[in-house]
């Protein structure tokens, strides 16, 4: 081989092509686990639907699902999704969707082609995640939804499943529908909660605005996560000259869906009428000084303590930049009806325990 044949593995053409190759691999890699799943909670779903109807119309008496694990992990020794414990998740996972699917019971074919197929697309300890922790199947598939299009660890998802974000997510109490045109309102609206539980803080009960702020940049990934998908964070008292007068916001980040700076004001008291009314102004300079073309108007969110619904709403229904009120806690005792009813998935196994004795 001469010379000019001999590769150079630092060339910068044959690094450029490594990394395009390297990225093709990863892809494949990604559909084939992506296509794996999928296939595998098809199964399980058949394999659901087969056991109801079996227990419901056969008569094997008790033990049916004990054997059938026996059976199957005799032949198929290295397939931990045989297990006892695994088979009667299977069920319960089953019916807890299968109100939802057409016909009930159906072949796996028809149930490819329904809205919970997208329970296919996460893996299978996020399904048993939620299925443990929510009440009803719309909970579950909006947890199912934002799995799938945000990414979530299982951890993350848990964590969103805890802390009641359905219950939460477009709760704060807003002007955008009479501030903002109605595509972005409908997903500003969407972007805001209420309350914030902010959990991961460790805050007396007399904590001040200015320690508020400090603790929640020092855990900006757990804020960042609580606030939701598209916060980009700018900085923390930001300085706006109006006039001769400097002035500070608490918390500015930019929202990368809405294409718009987000101004976040903390308060550790109940809200009061003149809070609007300084974010408005607030929100005034950054439209004026920061905003370039392609943003979206500015808005507001208020972080209290708590507040008065009815006087929020009188103290926003004048103000025409867009302001969103919501409440903070710093622990996650939400009120009762938003904590999930079911059990744990140590407590579901122990249910499935007794409906097994009894089949």
């Amino acid at each position: 081989m001469s010379e000019r044949d001999t590769l150079d593995p630092h060339a910068a053409e044959y690094q450029d092509w490594l990394r395009a190759l390297k990225r093709r691999v990863r892809q494949v890699q990604l559909k084939a686990a992506v296509a794996v799943n999928r296939e595998l909670l098809s199964f399980y779903w058949a394999l659901g639907t087969d056991i109801v109807e079996r227990q419901e119309n056969a008569a094997w008496g008790t033990g049916f699902l004990q054997q059938l694990s026996k059976d199957l992990m005799a032949e198929f020794p290295g397939v931990k999704g045989f297990s006892l414990r695994n088979i009667k998740y299977i069920r319960q996972w089953f019916l807890f969707y299968s109100s939802a699917a057409p016909n009930g019971q159906q072949p796996v074919a028809q149930f490819e082609t329904s809205p919970i197929a997208q329970i296919t697309q996460i893996p299978w300890g996020h399904n048993l995640a939620i299925i443990s922790k929510c009440k009803c199947i719309d909970e579950a598939l909006y947890y199912v939804r934002n799995t799938i299009a945000h990414g979530w660890s299982r951890s993350v998802l848990t964590h969103q499943i805890e802390s009641g974000l359905w219950q939460r997510e477009g709760k704060a109490i807003t002007n955008f529908t009479e501030a903002l045109p109605a595509p972005q309102s409908d997903l500003a609206i969407q972007t805001l909660k209420d309350p914030y539980v902010f959990d991961f803080l460790t805050l007396t009960k007399d904590h001040n605005e200015r320690e508020l702020e400090a603790g929640l940049i020092e855990h900006i990934t757990h804020f960042l996560l609580e606030l939701g998908a598209g916060f980009a964070y700018i900085g923390r008292q930001v300085s706006l000259q109006v006039g001769a007068r400097d002035f500070f916001l608490d918390l500015l980040f930019y929202h990368t869906r809405l294409h718009a700076y987000v101004v976040v004001e903390l308060k550790t008291v109940d809200f009061e009428p003149e809070h609007a009314g300084k974010l408005n102004f607030y929100l005034k300079a950054v439209d004026a000084q920061l905003r370039r073309e392609g943003d979206s108007p500015s808005i507001g969110i208020l972080l209290c303590k708590s507040r008065d619904k009815t006087v929020v709403e009188y103290a926003l229904s004048d103000i025409h930049k867009p302001i969103g009120v919501s409440e903070y806690q710093l622990t996650r005792s939400l009120p009762e009806d938003l904590k999930s009813s079911l059990p744990s998935i140590e407590e579901l196994e122990a249910e499935l325990e007794k409906d097994e004795d009894s089949a």
